[in-house]
């Protein structure tokens, strides 16, 4: 298929905790595969926190940026900020994670096709999934927002997570897999995603 390989991009997405324990794994599959995204790894493991404190320091900028993005949510929803720096607020989210992601299983997946990351994150939804639109996982599959997370000093329940970025994810993908874990095959389907001309369809 002409400009095949050029068009594969890959993305990691976790199934959390949550996710696993609510019986949701098939759906958040179904939700990716019927996009025409392509599985390419699969994997069931319990973390420990040495394992998700690797996933959760692969971005050096990771507690900026999400400190930022909190504090942000935080004033866009008129609540008073849960702190004066950003950084330390985020810190503080990390190791409320790592307790979160460690709680039992998580299913690990290596998705791809083109665009894959914001495929994903599409599907996925905003971070807090009372933001969430209706028609993504989050929108529809929990009810659990920031204000709930923090009154209980915990993890927002979110049931996913997926990388941010092309970049982001080659780093977390390495976390979790090795690159004899990532399969290369091809998909009927993808005839008709990919192929210029759909040359072959008529007899």
């Amino acid at each position: 298929m002409k400009n095949y390989d050029i068009k594969q991009e890959k993305t990691l997405v976790l199934i959390k905790p949550d996710g696993v324990q609510r019986g949701l794994i098939g759906e958040v599959i179904k939700r990716y595969e019927t996009c025409g995204l392509k599985l390419v790894a699969l994997k069931m493991v319990i973390p420990t926190k040495e394992m998700a404190l690797k996933h959760y320091s692969t971005d050096p900028d990771w507690a900026i940026k999400t400190g930022t993005k909190s504090f942000e949510a935080y004033e866009k929803q008129g609540r008073p900020l849960p702190g004066k720096d950003p950084v330390e607020f985020a810190e503080g989210i990390r190791r409320k994670l790592l307790d979160f992601m460690s709680s039992g299983p998580v299913v690990a997946m290596v998705w791809q096709g083109t665009g894959a990351v914001a495929i994903v994150r599409k599907i996925t939804g905003s971070t807090e999934p009372l933001s969430s639109a209706p028609g993504t996982i989050r929108g529809d599959y929990t009810i659990d927002s920031y204000s709930a997370a923090d009154t209980d000093s915990r993890a927002v329940r979110n049931i996913i997570h997926s990388s941010g970025s092309v970049d982001e994810a080659k780093a977390e993908i390495d976390v979790w897999f090795t690159k004899q874990e990532i399969l290369s095959y091809r998909l009927s389907n993808e005839e008709i995603i990919y192929d210029v001309n759909l040359d072959g369809i008529l007899e």
